[in-house]
């Protein structure tokens, strides 16, 4: 009996590009010796996704779909497309085709090293995205590498293959504030990676404005570093430094040559500059916080409408 692999594919508002990569699928598919699982999640699509999956799941009987009852975000599609795979191997993958589904070849050639835990990518060019997302997305991983506790490799894609043992070790992270990068590193096992060159999606636009990937990227800094709490600290002790040194400056001037003090407008300027800190530090202090909360409430990562069991009970 062969192996089995379980293909995970978030999906928002992708009705054109469904087709167009089951059927590149299918053509890897013919190339490997395992039997094939798609699991694709809808993520509160507002087009014809879901339309496109009820029929790929009534022809195909390794077909199977969840749909959300909103969108909820890739990170729950990623999470809910995991905990639904049954597969010896797990890979994920963006439906628009700009993770190349042919590398699956290489990925499963080196997964059967018993040393290899998982197979990833990364982007060694991004040809086609503008040029500001490509400057920020390098500065964010600068950053993260140097502050946080966790290495996260510059250029890596969600698209990896790995094995069920550390699928497993992920299922266990229940966190609400999900950053899968973060977390597919943070669990270890031993990870090596593939490099591609970009490619541009093969239909549809992409749902992704910089200032979600802005936000995005705020989260993988909060969730897996504590350096923004340790600035805000040293930016308020070196405030109160500041302010004690100018104050025994000026009384020295009081004493010594009975100079007054004068100048509101410079004043004014001081607190301004004092208060925009202060409010910058409760900022950063409230955006842990408020993820503190989020998880305190524990409400569900997902919340599944329908899925392609109960389109099948319905046709029986």
């Amino acid at each position: 009996m062969s192996e089995l692999l379980s293909v995970v594919v978030p999906c928002f508002n992708e009705q054109e590009s469904i087709p167009l990569f089951y059927a590149a699928m299918e053509q890897v598919r013919n190339k490997l010796p395992l039997d094939f699982e798609y699991v694709f999640v809808d993520d509160g699509s507002c087009d014809q996704t879901l339309v496109e999956l009820r029929k790929l799941a009534h022809d195909r009987s390794n077909v199977h779909y969840l749909s959300f009852s909103r969108n909820f975000g890739k990170e729950a599609a990623l999470y809910a497309g995991l905990s639904h795979t049954h597969g010896d191997y797990i890979t994920m993958m963006d439906v628009d085709l700009q993770d190349p589904p042919e590398l699956l070849i290489e990925m499963y050639a080196k997964i059967q090293d018993p040393q290899i835990d998982c197979v990833g990518t990364r982007r060694v060019t991004r040809t086609g995205e503008p040029k500001i997302r490509s400057f920020f997305a390098k500065m964010f991983y600068r950053i993260i590498n140097r502050i946080g506790q966790t290495e996260m490799v510059d250029g890596a894609r969600d698209f990896r293959l790995m094995t069920r043992q550390m699928l497993d070790a992920i299922l266990e992270l229940k966190e609400v504030n999900r950053f899968s990068k973060g977390l597919f590193t943070w669990v270890g096992f031993n990870t090596v990676y593939l490099e591609y060159e970009n490619r541009e999606r093969v239909a549809g636009t992409t749902s992704w404005s910089f200032w979600k990937l802005f936000s995005y990227s705020i989260d993988g800094i909060v969730n897996f570093s504590d350096a923004p709490l340790n600035i805000a600290s040293f930016v308020g002790a070196l405030s109160c430094i500041g302010s004690v040194i100018a104050m025994l400056i000026i009384i020295f001037r009081t004493i010594a040559y009975g100079d007054p003090t004068s100048g509101w407008p410079s004043l004014v300027c001081i607190f301004l500059f004092i208060g925009g800190i202060q409010l910058l530090c409760l900022g950063i202090i409230g955006k842990y916080i408020g993820k503190i909360f989020t998880e305190t409430k524990k409400r569900p990562i997902y919340i599944v409408r329908e899925t392609d069991q109960q389109d099948k009970n319905k046709n029986d």
